[in-house]
């Protein structure tokens, strides 16, 4: 029986390769395999952050999966490959408890500034006469957009730490024990620090606007752990330099790697280059993942990791 084809669609994926090869037969699409190559791959291994174009989904018509290694699938055009019976997986819940740390650690690096009194120790302002007050986190009201299951593991520390909490997305979520706004606007109106970790897609791009900034406010805090596109990023910039918001705790940006440029002279942030989920156990958990997800489906088993069927 022919081991099954993958591709594996971008370099930062190529230490997956003498794992894949165990199993399978492995090309990478970086090499620039050709239209045969192309047409015989019966499943395609791909980071979810990044689009995949169509003409490369037509030019693999033996297309039977493809299995994100992250959790991410935004990239994905899911509609599409539904219409062509396509199954989509991803690495599921895997980093949701790493990026929940990150989050509440973007929080206190901001609110109790961290980052600022390092930079203002070792710039020589530490003075006798002057002494900096920083914003307790017991009393801030966070208001998390998505709950799932990052925005659980981040509403479960942020209740040990006695913050009020509240949340909203699209869809009533049954269980949960914390309110749902009646809409986003609401919630941030109502939030002293925001925080972003919803799924990321076409039709909710942008979604932290102007309007919705302004609603937060000049006290309020955004924390965005989830996809850079979901901010309006110039609006963010220009409510951070015109003192209309706060402050901002920012993993992840639009687009990426972003320009430091762009940053330079933008005050009151505390900024990490999308590291909320890379840490060496959840990718050692996506790579188990990965591998349940293939060997499922070429066993004709149910995925363990299949993107919902509401993304």
């Amino acid at each position: 029986m022919a081991r099954p084809l993958l591709l594996v669609g971008q370099p930062l994926l190529a230490p997956l390769l003498p794992l894949l090869r165990v199993d399978h037969d492995v090309i990478a699409l970086w090499d620039g395999p050709g239209p045969d190559a192309l047409a015989a791959v019966d499943a395609l291994i791909w980071a979810g952050e990044f689009p995949l174009e169509r003409a490369l989904m037509d030019a693999m018509p033996r297309l039977t999966l493809i299995a994100c290694f992250t959790v991410g699938y935004d990239g994905v055009d899911l509609a599409l490959a539904r219409a062509r019976g396509i199954a989509v997986a991803h690495g599921g819940a895997a980093n949701a408890e790493d990026v929940a740390d990150h989050a509440i650690g973007l929080m206190i690096a901001h609110q109790r500034w961290i980052v600022g009194g390092d930079r203002h120790l070792r710039g020589g302002g530490w003075t006798i006469e002057a002494k900096t007050r920083t914003r307790s986190m017991a009393s801030a009201r966070l208001g998390i957009v998505g709950m799932g299951a990052i925005g659980i593991a981040i509403a479960e520390r942020a209740a040990v730490m006695k913050m009020p909490i509240g949340w909203w997305g699209p869809r009533e979520k049954p269980g949960l024990h914390w309110p749902r706004a009646e809409s986003l606007a609401a919630l941030a109106r109502d939030s002293d620090i925001l925080l972003v970790a919803c799924r990321a897609n076409e039709a909710n791009r942008g979604m932290i606007s102007a309007a919705i900034i302004d609603a937060l406010g000049p006290d309020g805090l955004l924390v965005n752990v989830a996809r850079g596109q979901l901010v309006d990023e110039a609006a963010l910039i220009d409510a951070l330099k015109a003192g209309r918001l706060g402050g901002a705790a920012i993993d992840v940006f639009d687009p990426e790697p972003t320009d430091p440029a762009r940053w330079a002279d933008v005050p009151n942030c505390v900024l990490t280059p999308h590291t909320g989920g890379a840490t060496e156990e959840a990718v050692g958990r996506m790579a188990a993942m990965l591998q349940a997800n293939l060997q499922a489906h070429f066993s004709g088993a149910p995925l363990p990791s299949p993107v919902p069927e509401l993304a």
